[in-house]
């Protein structure tokens, strides 16, 4: 692990760190409490600094709102991690590579038509990056902190990851939050191999939720059919929450709009209702 920078926040006590793990970069932001909670993100870049932000200027304001939340419960803020993907002008599927569920299309869900002839599924490497996070990024950076403490969170191919993870790793984490999940990237097979893959209810908590607006328009139909496999598995409305935003599109700063509400319902044990 090899730091690059250190900046702020405004609102936001103490640094940003951004290091290098062997070529994968990371932003991290530790409270100045010991923190007993840990959420981890994907599309990093997006999380803290509008400088590297897709949309310019734009980001989740994830620690803003995981103080604003940790205030309203009298309880210490999360450490946060931000892992960035490797989408750059030379590798520009990198994204998709690393959060896509590389299993779940190399065993039989099909990839939409849109992208069946451009994104190689002998190139994914997300089971890599995955692998990556919980073995070498996360006991780098909080060693200390709990799978029952943890979670994770991300959008779009990030939500899917997200699941993915979960599916794949429930003993490294026990939320996942799942905002805009871009179903249609496999369809209702990638819906059904999704939700089945879960792990049975009773340890795990699981949000997923989506707008109105931009490429959220096209979700309703497939997140319909998410809600009622996840009840059919016996995940409760304590333990799962399915929500519809309307006028909230498919960017950070729409997000970032509604971020308190999945991150109450992580740090809050007591939330049943949203």
């Amino acid at each position: 692990m090899k730091e690059i920078k250190r900046f702020q926040i405004r609102g936001v006590p103490g640094d940003v760190k951004r290091v290098d793990f062997g070529g994968r970069i990371v932003d991290y932001w530790l409270p100045k409490a010991p923190a007993e909670q840990l959420l981890i993100a994907h599309d990093g870049q997006n999380v803290f600094d509008g400088r590297t932000s897709t949309h310019h200027g734009q980001t989740w304001k994830m620690a803003q709102s995981a103080l604003r939340v940790s205030q309203y419960l009298a309880i210490s803020p999360p450490a946060i991690i931000a892992v960035w993907h490797s989408q750059t002008k030379e590798n520009p599927w990198g994204r998709g590579k690393d959060l896509l569920p590389a299993r779940y299309f190399r065993e039989g869900v099909p990839v939409h038509k849109d992208f069946v002839d451009i994104l190689d599924l002998d190139q994914l490497n997300g089971d890599q990056y995955l692998s990556t996070i919980f073995n070498q990024i996360v006991p780098a950076i909080s060693p200390n902190i709990s799978p029952k403490n943890t979670a994770m969170i991300g959008s779009s191919m990030g939500a899917l990851a997200t699941l993915y993870a979960l599916a794949e790793h429930s003993e490294r984490f026990t939320t996942a939050l799942a905002l805009s999940p871009h179903w249609p990237f496999g369809g209702v097979e990638l819906v059904e191999k999704t939700i089945n893959s879960l792990p049975a209810p009773g340890s795990f908590k699981v949000w997923m939720s989506h707008g109105t607006k931009g490429l959220d328009r096209q979700y309703a139909p497939f997140q319909q059919i998410a809600d009622r496999l996840m009840r059919e598995r016996g995940y409760q409305h304590h333990d799962f929450i399915s929500k519809l935003y309307n006028r909230s599109g498919h960017n950070e700063r729409s997000w970032a709009k509604y971020l308190d509400q999945p991150m109450r319902f992580w740090l809050d044990s007591t939330t049943h209702t949203l």
